[in-house]
């Protein structure tokens, strides 16, 4: 047997086809156009393919696009500065401070200065609070992604038994917290954890957050689970440079009932899933509906 491949990029294309629809709508009908502000500080180049990316997406929905680039010495002062102006700004819905930012810069600082209707990334701190006590928050772009596709192959995730690999505050734990929304049974596993391989054997579901490649083999699979593999690891295969996730592939696809792969599976998801925050925040500092299947 083998797993069915949960395209991450055709879901997240629906997705954004979804977020554009939208937008049209609030445009015509209540003459608002979501806006999203992107601030990156440095050149880190990864950064700036993300970033180039957002902008392209943002546009192609409809949205208002703002870009700031700021210099790798720009002082915490200063952008703690423009980050205080795209609050005040009616016309900025969703504001996303590029991460990693440079040492010298405090990032949970910088992260809790941003107003909470705002933070599209949902790393402030009353988000997290908001979303592990089940009211309204911003929900992480990764971990939203993941549940629309769980979601979408699934139906009603209640009462499935679903395994988190990692603990990351940026995956692991607001992923644990949305499959606990939806009435899973959800253990966290991680590098401490012991027995790892029968912990990840219960699981209907496993979501792999750990950034280790290939770490968990078919062999760890149950037969007919569904995997969600959010690894991202560059590494060298006879002499090339592959990306691989955090699950073997191979081995996992012939036991599992579905998978993401990578790449194509979970990446195309972020980005529009940040389109679907910042379309949610501009309904939300409306007083419109939020936009139904785009939310958690």
């Amino acid at each position: 047997m083998s797993a069915t491949i949960i395209d991450g990029k055709a879901f997240a294309a629906r997705v954004r086809e979804k977020v554009a629809q939208h937008v049209t709508r609030l445009k015509e009908e209540h003459g608002v156009t979501p806006g999203l502000a992107v601030v990156l500080v440095g050149e880190d180049p990864a950064s700036q393919v993300y970033v180039r990316s957002k902008g392209k997406q943002t546009v192609e929905v409809g949205m208002k696009s703002v870009e700031h680039k700021l210099d790798a010495d720009t002082s915490e002062a200063d952008l703690l500065a423009l980050v205080d102006q795209l609050n005040d700004d009616p016309e900025i819905h969703g504001i996303l401070v590029q991460l990693p930012l440079p040492d010298h810069i405090d990032e949970d600082l910088v992260i809790n200065s941003i107003s909470p209707a705002k933070d599209v990334d949902g790393f402030h701190i009353s988000n997290v609070g908001l979303l592990s006590t089940g009211q309204k928050s911003m929900v992480p772009c990764t971990p939203l992604g993941c549940l629309m596709m769980l979601r979408d192959h699934h139906g009603s995730l209640s009462g499935k038994d679903a395994v988190v690999i990692g603990r990351s505050n940026i995956v692991g734990k607001p992923m644990a917290q949305l499959l606990l929304g939806d009435s899973c049974t959800v253990t966290i596993a991680h590098s401490r954890t012991k027995d790892i391989e029968e912990v990840v054997r219960r699981a209907d579901i496993v979501v792999a957050a750990v950034g280790r490649p290939e770490m968990v083999p078919g062999d760890w699979i149950k037969p007919g689970a569904t995997v969600i593999d959010v690894g991202i690891n560059r590494i060298e295969r006879d002499g090339k440079n592959k990306l691989v996730g955090d699950v073997d592939f191979g081995s996992a696809s012939e036991v599992a009932g579905a998978i993401t792969p990578v790449p194509g599976g979970v990446g195309p998801m972020t980005i529009a899933c940040l389109l679907a925050n910042t379309l949610t925040a501009c309904a939300r500092a409306n007083g419109l509906p939020e936009p139904e299947g785009l939310t958690a």
